[in-house]
């Protein structure tokens, strides 16, 4: 079908009752999840796994992806009123939105932060429809060697782009692929690192490791500071309209975010904190007064806000597409449907149409949902932030402990949730990147089975990557992305240092 038939298809799939129920639950667990700072998309959607068994892979990544996108929305609402992010993408919003709201133009922020979202949410939608059915066309002449070329560029890239030194991200990578070969070999059915545990035959599984990376390590985090938040600034409804020339400012910032920050979410990385950082800069200097940044320009929040939204449909493109995360919350994504037993990729489209169409649909109902939400009933919103913080983290460490044994009946998977809970909190007191172990689990397990496939095709032979030119290609990448930052320190500690010439 066509991309006009596809999209007025995904709109029948997504205004189903239960696709359209799974949507609201989503985008409004996104907003609170987003209005709440600390706990972020992906541990919510960690905690949520479990609940996954109970829709179908529809009506699944309908309510996971809203949650992804709502969070963007309600981050915006912290970090302009309180200066805090309630999501690391949000970040960039507190240096202008909290100036507003010093200024008393909090809702003028607020409106602008949600109706850049909705534009970029609408058009990260076409280009969702548009690049990933054409990506996906192209990736049908992918063999197991080109998929394995792809998981490798995967982990490189990402583990560069997370920050840090190479030794601790290849520890954390190499940390995700020994939890990925834990259990039955999918070829053969040896079990493996099992240590005579019959429980550990059907490997570890990822909800708790998620669970435990993120929504466990994040309660230790925030249980450990005991912050306070500020005084919440105050907000009336009617002061939620934005004058005619913050309008005239804020539109052309609002199309160039969500342009740039589509295009960020095709690149492997965090990609919407980056395209927010990317879009501020922008703003800045093609602004006419650069010296109101920092000070409320409204360039500085309706830019970044309509960059995050758009990086979020951005990422959906390679994880539909090619099957494979970019960053993540999309892994997270992916693991939703791994778990239903529906694996992404070039023939998503053609077989499991009501999915892609219908999740592309559904992103902008959410949108427009959100835009309801989020103006409307700001201060519902707001409270959220006077809620007992003990009382917030009681409450999710007993939905995690319930989500996680309701999987599989397992008490294993409770200790390996609490193990993993303390693993993550010392990862990060450490300067570790959590997040890279669950890329790795993710990807590990399609990584072997795409290699050993790769080498019974050569025929033992794994040179013979080399003569396929996507291959060479992704693998030069790869090496590039490791080899290009110590080189050129390298070249800078040994170029020659000119004194400067004196002059009498």
């Amino acid at each position: 079908m066509s991309a006009l038939e596809g999209v007025l298809y995904g709109f029948t799939v997504a205004l189903a009752p239960a696709n359209l129920l799974a949507c609201f639950a989503g985008v409004l667990i996104g907003t609170v999840v987003g209005v709440l700072p600390g706990i972020g998309p992906i541990g919510a959607m960690a905690l949520l796994l479990p609940s996954t068994f109970a829709l179908t892979p529809t009506s699944a990544l309908i309510m996971f992806a809203g949650i992804y996108y709502g969070a963007m929305y309600g981050g915006s609402t912290s970090s302009i009123l309180v200066n805090v992010p309630g999501e690391a993408a949000s970040v960039v919003t507190c240096l202008d939105g909290y100036q507003m709201a010093r200024r008393g133009r909090a809702g003028a922020a607020l409106a602008v932060a949600a109706v850049g979202s909705f534009v970029a949410g609408t058009l990260g939608v076409l280009g969702l429809v548009v690049v990933g059915v054409g990506l996906a066309g192209a990736a049908l002449r992918f063999g197991p060697p080109e998929y394995c070329a792809l998981t490798v560029m995967g982990l490189v890239v990402l583990s560069r782009l997370s920050g840090g030194s190479l030794a601790r991200a290849g520890v954390m990578v190499a940390v995700g692929l020994a939890l990925g070969t834990v259990g039955m070999e999918p070829m053969s059915g040896v079990s493996r690192f099992t240590f005579g545990a019959v429980a550990l035959a059907q490997g570890i599984e990822l909800v708790p490791v998620a669970m435990g990376l993120f929504g466990i390590a994040e309660i230790l985090a925030l249980a450990e500071t005991r912050g306070t938040l500020p005084r919440v600034a105050s907000v009336r409804l009617r002061a939620l309209l934005p004058t005619r020339e913050e309008w005239r400012r804020a539109v052309p910032a609002m199309l160039r975010g969500s342009g740039l920050g589509f295009l960020v979410g095709l690149v492997p990385g965090p990609a919407a904190v980056l395209s927010t950082f990317l879009s501020y800069a922008v703003e800045r200097r093609l602004a006419r007064r650069p010296e109101e940044f920092g000070h409320g320009a409204i360039e500085g929040v309706a830019g970044p806000e309509a960059a995050n939204n758009g990086a979020t449909a951005g990422a959906l493109v390679p994880l539909l597409a090619l099957g494979v995360p970019f960053a993540p919350a999309t892994a997270l994504l992916l693991a939703a449907l791994v778990i239903h037993g529906v694996q992404p990729g070039p023939l998503l489209v053609s077989q499991h149409p009501e999915l892609f169409y219908g999740v592309a649909a559904s992103m902008w109902v959410g949108n427009a949902m959100l835009l309801i939400l989020n103006l409307p009933l700001i201060g519902l919103f707001v409270s959220l932030l006077r809620l007992p913080q003990h009382l917030l983290l009681a409450g999710i460490v007993l939905l995690a402990l319930v989500g996680t044994y309701s999987v599989n009946n397992s008490l294993l998977d409770l200790w390996v949730l609490v193990a993993m809970g303390v693993v993550g909190w010392g990862l990060r007191k450490l300067g570790f990147e959590p997040a890279l172990i669950v890329l790795a689990l993710v990807l590990g397990p399609m990584m072997e089975k795409t290699l050993r496939q790769t080498l019974f095709m050569a025929r033992g032979d794994p040179w013979v990557v080399l003569a396929r030119p996507l291959t060479l290609a992704m693998l030069l990448v790869a090496a590039a992305v490791v080899a290009l930052p110590p080189a050129l320190r390298a070249a800078r500690r040994l170029a020659p240092v000119h004194a400067p010439a004196r002059h009498p």
